[in-house]
């Protein structure tokens, strides 16, 4: 029994019950159909994953290294991280891309802890102007480098999927920090290097 997680155990039953809910209003019926019987407790095990970023703390992830660093001065840039999230006004999906640059000022990070902290923002329901500042932030604070920036590229299915309805949209938001914010030279060459052709 040393094993058991009764706040595990709590969550699931919590999201089931309200997934139950959203299904019997949705059909207007007292009783779920066969095809939706086991519904509840797959979707609260998605939930659960969807909204994992919750329990991470991002800056955590950011084991940083001085060696290596020493003489580095110039843009490191992670290109296309794929991400999901969702839209906190509808639950709808965002699907996206980002991109990040930073200029080391002694210190430099594995480049999958930057991925990483994409992704645990990304699983917390979210809006792009936030997300993007948050990854921008959190490097920001744990590294302390020179400078920082920050694009992220995505589609947001809460207006492709309802509303307006209309697809092939992206939109693009950005988060300067440092000399990336200060020094015209680095912003464009942030800008240049983060075009990409990967479709979303």
């Amino acid at each position: 029994m040393s094993d058991f997680n009764f706040e595990a155990v709590l969550d699931n039953v919590q999201l089931e019950t309200a997934i139950r809910v959203i299904l019997k209003a949705v059909e207007t019926t007292t009783n779920l159909r066969e095809g939706l019987l086991e519904t509840p407790q797959r979707a609260a095990k998605a939930w659960k994953h969807w909204a994992g970023g919750y329990a991470i703390e991002p800056k955590e992830l950011l084991k940083y290294f001085e060696d290596g660093a020493e003489s580095y001065n110039e843009m490191v840039l992670l290109r296309d991280i794929p991400f999901y999230s969702h839209c906190e006004h509808h639950l709808a999906p965002i699907i996206g891309r980002a991109t990040i640059g930073y200029v080391p000022n002694g210190r430099i990070v594995g480049l999958s802890k930057l991925a990483r902290v994409v992704d645990a923002y990304s699983r917390r329901l979210q809006v792009q102007e936030r997300l993007t500042v948050q990854i921008a932030d959190c490097i920001n604070d744990a590294l302390a480098p020179k400078g920082v920036a920050v694009q992220i590229r995505a589609r947001h299915l809460c207006m492709e999927s309802r509303g307006i309805c209309q697809q092939g949209h992206t939109t693009t938001t950005q988060a300067l920090r440092g000399v990336m914010f200060e020094d015209l030279r680095a912003r464009e060459e942030f800008i240049e290097l983060a075009k990409s052709d990967v479709p979303l």
